[in-house]
C-alpha cells in the first residue's frame, strides 16, 4: 500500500495526461480491430449463409449472434475486445516506462482492469457455450468476478505480493506430504485455466464437426470422442500444473477398476452403450421410436442417456443401456411414413361408396397427408347403432405433431357427411312394456 501511495505522489499532471491519451488510443485501436473482424465475418456469412457454422468456429464460438466466445452482440461484449485492449495497454505501459523514466500509474490500473475483465469473459463465455442450460454457470461467473476484481485491487495497491507471501507461509499437511496454501491456490488457478481452454477448443471442434457432417449421429460420435480426449489431456496438464505426481494414477487405476466392478458398472455400461448406439446407428437423432409404452422422437443422444420427446411435449430420459438390452421399436427405420387413423359410425342406410369417398376427400384436403399411399376408408364393423368406418392416412413428418392434423381431418369429414345428408347416429335404446302379459297374470 505504501508503494502505491508513493507512486501516486510521484505522478505528475503532465504524465497523467499522456497516459490518459495513450489509454484512449489503445481502447480505440482495440475497438476498431474488433469492429473490423466482426464486420468481415458478417460479410462472409451474408455472402454464403451456409458458412456460418464454420465462421463461428473460426472466431471461437457458435455464431456472431451473441453466443460467440470471442465476439458478442456488441463489440465490447466478447472476449476479444478486453484481450486486445490488455495487450495494447501493457505494450504501451512498457514503452512509456522506458521513455519517461518515471512511475506509470494509470496504465498500470488499466492493465489490471483489462486482465480481470478478460478472465471473467473467458470463464463466462466458455462455460455458457459448453453448458448453456446449467444454472451453476451463473454462480461460477459471479465467484470468478469477485476473485478477479479482488486480485486486481490487490495488485494495483501493491498488496498482492505480501498476500502471496503470507499464503506461502501457511503449510497444509496431507499425510507425509506438506504443501503451502499458495502452491495449492496457484495449482488450482493453473488447473482451472487449462480446463477452460480445453473446453473452449473442444466446443469449437465439436461445432465444426457437427456442421461438416450430414449425419448427426456420426457427428455426435466424433464430437464426444474429441471432447473426451481433449478433457483427458487437459486434466492431465492441469494436474501436472498443480504439482500432482501423475504416477499415483497407477494406484487409482486399480481402484477405478474395482469401482467399475461394483458401484460404477451401470454408469460405465450407459457410457459405452451411448457410443455403441451412435456407431451402429440403430437409433439416430430424428428417429421416431417406441420404448416400452413411450413413443416419441429422438432429439439428442448423450454419453449416458438419450432424450425422446413425445408429440405432446413430454420428454423422456432413457438410459442408453436400456436401448441396448430391451426391445425398442424404431418406427422411422421400418418405414418413413407414419400412419394415422380415425373412426366414425354412420347410419345403416348410408351409401357405403359415398361415405368412403367423403372420408378420403377429407384426408386429402390436408396438405400434410401423403398422396402415396393414398388414404383408405374401410368398413371395419357393424356397430349396434350403425356402420363403422375407419379412415387410414399417412404423413411423413410426425415429429411436428399430429393432434392438430387429426382434428382438422375429423372436422372436414364431419362437415362432408353433414353436407351430403348422411346421418351420424347416436346410441338409442327402446324400452318396451308388454301390458297384456301383466293384465293376464292378474
Amino acid at each position: 500500500m505504501t508503494d502505491f501511495l508513493q507512486r501516486l505522489a510521484r505522478v505528475g499532471i503532465h504524465s497523467l495526461a499522456i497516459e490518459l491519451a495513450v489509454l484512449a488510443l489503445c481502447i480505440a485501436a482495440a475497438w476498431i480491430a474488433v469492429w473490423a473482424i466482426t464486420w468481415g465475418v458478417r460479410r462472409r456469412v451474408e455472402r454464403d449463409p451456409a458458412q456460418e457454422p464454420g465462421a463461428a468456429g473460426a472466431v471461437g464460438g457458435s455464431g456472431i449472434t451473441g453466443h460467440s466466445i470471442l465476439l458478442g452482440r456488441r463489440i465490447i461484449d466478447g472476449l476479444l475486445f478486453p484481450l486486445l485492449a490488455l495487450l495494447l495497454t501493457d505494450l504501451a505501459r512498457n514503452v512509456l516506462q522506458d521513455v519517461m523514466h518515471q512511475p506509470i500509474l494509470l496504465l498500470r490500473v488499466a492493465v489490471s482492469v483489462f486482465l480481470s475483465l478478460s478472465a471473467i469473459r473467458l470463464m463466462a463465455r466458455v462455460l455458457s457455450a459448453v453448458f448453456p442450460t446449467s444454472k451453476a454457470v451463473r454462480v461460477i461467473e459471479r465467484t470468478v468476478s469477485w476473485l478477479a476484481w479482488l486480485g486486481s485491487v490487490l495488485w494495483i495497491t501493491g498488496l498482492l505480493p505480501t498476500v502471496l507471501d503470507e499464503f506461502d507461509k501457511i503449510n497444509l499437511s496431507f499425510g507425509k506430504t506438506h504443501v503451502s496454501l499458495g502452491s495449492v491456490l496457484g495449482g488450482a488457478l493453473s488447473a482451472s485455466l487449462v480446463l477452460v481452454i480445453a473446453l473452449w477448443i473442444s466446443a469449437t471442434i465439436e461445432r465444426r464437426l457437427l456442421a461438416s457432417v450430414s449425419d448427426l449421429s456420426m457427428g455426435k460420435v466424433a464430437s464426444n470422442t474429441v471432447r473426451a480426449f481433449l478433457l483427458l489431456i487437459g486434466l492431465l496438464f492441469a494436474l501436472s500444473a498443480a504439482g500432482v505426481d501423475l504416477s499415483v494414477f497407477s494406484v487409482l487405476g486399480g481402484a477405478l477398476g474395482v469401482g467399475l466392478g461394483f458401484g460404477l458398472q451401470k454408469l460405465a455400461a450407459n457410457y459405452v452403450s451411448g457410443f455403441v448406439i451412435l456407431l451402429e446407428r440403430s437409433v439416430r437423432i430424428g428417429d421416431n421410436v417406441r420404448v416400452d409404452t413411450f413413443e416419441g422422437r429422438v432429439t439428442d443422444i448423450k454419453t449416458r442417456y438419450t432424450l425422446i420427446r413425445a408429440s405432446n411435449g413430454r420428454e423422456a430420459i432413457v438410459p442408453n443401456e436400456l436401448l441396448i438390452t430391451s426391445r425398442v421399436e424404431n418406427l422411422t427405420q421400418a418405414d418413413r411414413k407414419f400412419k394415422l387413423a380415425t373412426s366414425i359410425v354412420v347410419g345403416c342406410d348410408s351409401p357405403v361408396a359415398q361415405v368412403q369417398a367423403i372420408l378420403c376427400a377429407a384426408a386429402l384436403a390436408q396438405k400434410r397427408v401423403l398422396r402415396d399411399p393414398a388414404p383408405m376408408a374401410l368398413l371395419t364393423s357393424f356397430a349396434p347403432d350403425g356402420i363403422e368406418f375407419t379412415l387410414n392416412f399417412w404423413i411423413a413428418d410426425p415429429a411436428t405433431g399430429y393432434a392438430a392434423l387429426q382434428s382438422a381431418v375429423n372436422v372436414a369429414l364431419l362437415e362432408g357427411l353433414r353436407a351430403a345428408g348422411i346421418d351420424i347416429p347416436f346410441p338409442q335404446r327402446v324400452l318396451r312394456i308388454e301390458r297384456g302379459n301383466a293384465l293376464g297374470d292378474k
